[in-house]
């Protein structure tokens, strides 16, 4: 994992007609071109710090053999290789730069990207492998999808082709096998053999791709994990910054696997390519895209049974809240939630690169991004469920605010909390205090890591992600002394590759304001729908966003409640056990997650709000103070999906 990007220049037609793309949308008339070039890229991958970044170019020629245009063949060739006549790849029609950048976190043996095969097949790939696809502990996930892809048919790249040229040794396709994966991921992928350009992103988003549909403006196609900087963006004040969210020039690869396949224009010397976008082949995730639920509107009797339960959770002691008083949907979400966290830090899942003495003494290896919150806690304790007893877990919390922060104050219980349940673990919050004021180039970065993301809570919620992100703190260290006082607040900076996020979890069990004003104007299908929603565009809204803020850093976000199992779990639970709006804020919302948390030991942080990082933090206070004056002023201005003023708005 760390990033992939891919561009495509020469003389090529893309045909993008099957995709019904709003042309409007591409081709704004305040449009810049952005001199986005491999350099760019790299440079902007290199911040986040890859073992290893690559690059190979592919080149599309005519095959000089053949004397017709009726009889035209198109040659690949891979920079670096000999063609038949001995000479090296020249007159190409089409170029194709595939970059890789990989942060190593599986497999016993280093590798580059992108990855080549003896058939030429060409392979970035941004991601992990969870399941669907084995892959032995000591292998690299990366190196197994290559080989898996390749051997494969690629007869179905055209869905209306009824017949395969594979003489039916290969079965499937690279559909097929994408669709398999249980985990994160974006690809991009050259089959050689069919001259096709597979590229997508997994069904839910977790991990960002980008894309530039060629335009009359700028006649490239463009996929990257990131968002280079413009240069022009580099000049100016903070508003002038703000140039960049009118360019449209990126935007969010719609979730699912594409084609583009190439063949010889029979009118010119020019080459064709026609994008298409194919079905998913697994059943099971087809249903958690169209994220069906059985129950959603209980009978009266359902109803009261339930809220009778949760009442005798309530008045019951937390020493003795049996299991007996939850149910047994909590049970399994619990259940889900570990194998999920389980999945994404086994051991053999994280790249061991250092000696075994220095991994335990000084590598820690997982973080979580902690707000001291129901759904951080109940990370943090699963993380210390799955994870060696010999390593340290690092808490990374931010705050606008000093101590008084509300995620500050919430953090600093929930560590309390988590060394009662967990004495033995060596817990370390990490505290990154900020203030808005002093950060002018880093709210120029993060601008152009939320892009295409265009609204001051994208930019709030993007700096507050960052900056927790980057691990860069202070630690309260006991010092060895006889003195009451003795604690010292120390430097500290989390070399942790891997931070648990808690994204998914408001999605899914009605964590948002939002959710209780459509459960009361719509009752339960209000809410389902609502919450239908948010599931599937958290792709767009979140997901992106918030990869590209963390890679950034160096870490690889992973998402333990976005895990297909867990989806699965959750919607097979009636409605009103995952949340019940009648009940005040603390109880109802959230409902299962609260069980969970009661399940787990967690008491004090299953009664404890939602509040979202940009208010958690406070850093929306800050930047409500300092775009508009004043909270009050930004209210009224509707400030959270305000899109980003630019310099000839404000005008």
């Amino acid at each position: 994992m760390c990033g992939i990007a891919l561009l495509l220049s020469g003389d090529i037609r893309i045909d993008l007609s099957s995709l019904l793309l709003d042309s409007s949308s591409r081709s704004p008339t305040d449009f810049h071109r952005l001199d986005v070039s491999v350099d760019d890229i790299k440079a902007t991958l290199q911040r986040r710090g890859p073992d290893s970044l690559g690059s190979k170019k592919l080149f599309l020629k005519w095959n000089k053999s053949w004397s017709s245009v009726e009889e035209k063949e198109i040659l690949c060739m891979i920079e670096g290789s000999v063609s038949e006549n001995g000479s090296t790849a020249r007159h190409s029609i089409a170029e194709l730069q595939f970059i890789g950048a990989t942060l190593q976190l599986r497999g016993v043996y280093p590798i580059s990207q992108p990855l080549v095969d003896a058939f030429g097949n060409i392979l970035a790939y941004n991601g992990e492998i969870y399941g669907g696809i084995y892959v032995d502990s000591d292998s690299n996930d990366t190196e197994i999808l290559m080989q898996t892809l390749g051997q494969y048919c690629s007869c179905n790249f055209d869905e209306h082709s009824e017949t395969c040229t594979c003489d039916g040794k290969m079965q499937s396709s690279v559909p097929d096998v994408l669709s398999a994966i249980k985990g994160p991921w974006a690809i991009i992928y050259w089959q050689a053999h069919s001259k096709t350009l597979w590229f997508g992103r997994d069904a839910f988003g977790r991990r960002s791709l980008l894309v530039h549909w060629p335009t009359s403006e700028d006649s490239r196609f463009l996929l990257s994990s990131v968002s280079p900087t413009s240069p022009f963006v580099q000049t100016s004040e903070f508003e002038v910054e703000t140039k960049i969210s009118s360019l449209n020039f990126w935007e969010e690869l719609l979730c699912g696997i594409y084609s583009l396949h190439f063949d010889a224009s029979q009118s010119d010397e020019s080459l064709l390519g026609e994008v298409k976008k194919h079905e998913w082949t697994n059943s099971m995730l087809k249903d958690l895209i169209e994220w069906k639920r059985a129950s959603v509107e209980p009978k009266p009797e359902e109803l009261h049974i339930s809220r009778c339960r949760s009442l005798m959770v309530k008045h019951t002691m937390p020493s003795a809240c049996s299991d007996l008083l939850l149910t047994k949907s909590a049970q399994n979400v619990l259940f889900a939630l570990k194998e999920s966290v389980m999945r994404r830090t086994s051991q053999h899942t994280i790249f061991q690169g250092v000696p075994c003495d220095t991994r335990q003494k000084e590598f820690v290896p997982v973080a979580v991004l902690f707000s001291g919150g129901l759904d951080s806690m109940i990370l943090a304790v699963l993380l210390n469920d799955c994870l060696d007893p010999s390593y340290d877990i690092d808490l990374l919390n931010v705050s606008f605010d000093g101590q008084s922060a509300p995620d500050r104050i919430s953090a600093e219980a929930g560590l309390e909390e988590l060394k009662r349940i967990a004495p033995l673990r060596r817990w370390k919050l990490v505290e990154t205090d900020a203030d808005l004021s002093k950060l002018t180039s880093e709210i120029k970065h993060v601008m152009t890591l939320i892009n295409p993301a265009n609204t001051y809570m994208d930019l709030n919620i993007g700096i507050a992600l960052w900056l927790a992100a980057g691990g860069d703190g202070w630690l309260y260290k006991r010092l060895d002394t006889n003195n009451d006082d003795g604690n010292r607040r120390v430097k500290y900076k989390s070399n942790a590759r891997i931070l648990l996020v808690g994204n998914g979890a408001d999605e899914q069990c009605a964590g948002y304001g939002r959710h209780k004003t459509k459960y009361r104007n719509g009752s339960w299908h209000g809410l389902y729908e609502e919450m239908k929603l948010d599931m599937q565009r958290i792709w767009k809204r979140n997901l992106g966003r918030d990869d590209r803020c963390i890679a950034d850093n160096g870490k690889e976000a992973r998402f333990p409640f976005l895990d297909e199992d867990v989806i699965k779990t959750l919607l097979d639970i009636p409605l009103w056990e995952v949340a019940d709006l009648d009940q005040p804020s603390g109880i109802g919302d959230k409902k299962i997650l609260r069980e969970v948390a009661h399940l787990l030991g967690l008491h004090e942080a299953a009664t404890l709000p939602k509040r979202a990082i940009q208010f958690g933090s406070r850093i929306a206070r800050e930047s409500n103070r300092k775009t508009f004056g004043s909270n009050r002023a930004a209210n009224q201005a509707s400030a959270g999906s305000l899109v980003i003023q630019t310099p000839t708005d404000m005008t």
